[in-house]
């Protein structure tokens, strides 16, 4: 399996966080956790299948939005394929598609519903594209599109980028008393950027930070939960379950399908 990430350009950095491919000639069971960043998806080589706990199955979308949110879903291919992933900053699904948050919030929705001909165009290009560098442009020019006709700034994209980045317990009104606004106005723009209410979204971003620590030996999980701001282990191990369906033990075991990707 190979996996490798790419850094937006300097006029994006503001709402990519990041580009990805991801890529294997062997069978594969993705399990998607808990997220506070969107992610635009094109599949294109092969098509994956959802796995649902009552043993049923569903395609996939070929390329579409994975939405933030608390939904732990698991999806399974018995063939090569490859993938190129977009990893958005919350607020890009308002800028981008002229909706709140809210409404992908534990959603999947294909490109298609969300972009009609322009959703089936993005996609046409992108699994036509020869390379990696390609299918960036393509988002590039994408972006540039929506960014020219849609892009509003708001102060509440300052508090999303902290809480992306440093995870606080602080309250809602030192939030909201940190950018200027009232905790009506805070928590009403926040949900609407993000999908999700800042102590929620805080709760997942530090679960994010947690995981990131995975590949660093010999940490016990009492220091991976104070290093990622958990006031103590049973708070954290309630929280990674809650929002991967793994205990900590197994994820950071090496032994778990969830990180194959990583290895």
């Amino acid at each position: 399996m190979k996996y490798f990430s790419i850094p937006p350009a300097e006029r994006h950095q503001q709402i990519v966080r990041s580009y990805w491919v991801l890529e294997s000639d062997a069978p594969y069971t993705h399990y998607s956790m808990a997220e506070i960043c969107p992610e635009l998806l094109f599949h294109y080589e092969g098509r994956f299948s959802e796995l649902f706990a009552n043993g049923s199955t569903a395609h996939s979308f070929t390329a579409g939005i994975h939405g933030p949110g608390t939904s732990i879903r698991k999806f399974h291919i018995n063939s090569a394929f490859a993938m190129f992933g977009v990893y958005f900053y919350p607020q890009a699904i308002p800028l981008l598609f002229k909706i709140p948050a809210t409404d992908c919030a534990n959603q999947m929705p294909d490109l298609s519903d969300l972009l009609k001909h322009v959703g089936n165009a993005l996609e046409e290009q992108v699994g036509l594209a020869a390379s990696t560098a390609e299918r960036i442009a393509i988002i590039e020019r994408f972006l540039d599109e929506c960014l020219r006709s849609n892009y509003q700034h708001s102060n509440i994209f300052h508090a999303i980028a902290q809480l992306v980045h440093h995870p606080t317990s602080m309250s809602i009104k030192e939030l909201s008393e940190n950018y200027y606004l009232s905790e009506r106005q805070f928590e009403r723009q926040f949900k609407h950027y993000t999908g999700l209410t800042p102590k929620l979204f805080s709760r997942i971003s530090r679960f994010h930070r947690a995981m990131k620590q995975y590949g660093n030996p010999g940490q016990s999980l009492t220091s991976i939960a104070l290093e990622s701001g958990y006031y103590d282990q049973s708070h954290f191990i309630h929280d990674f379950k809650e929002f991967s369906g793994l205990h900590p033990k197994t994820y950071f075991s090496g032994r778990s399908e969830a990180t194959a990707w990583m290895e």
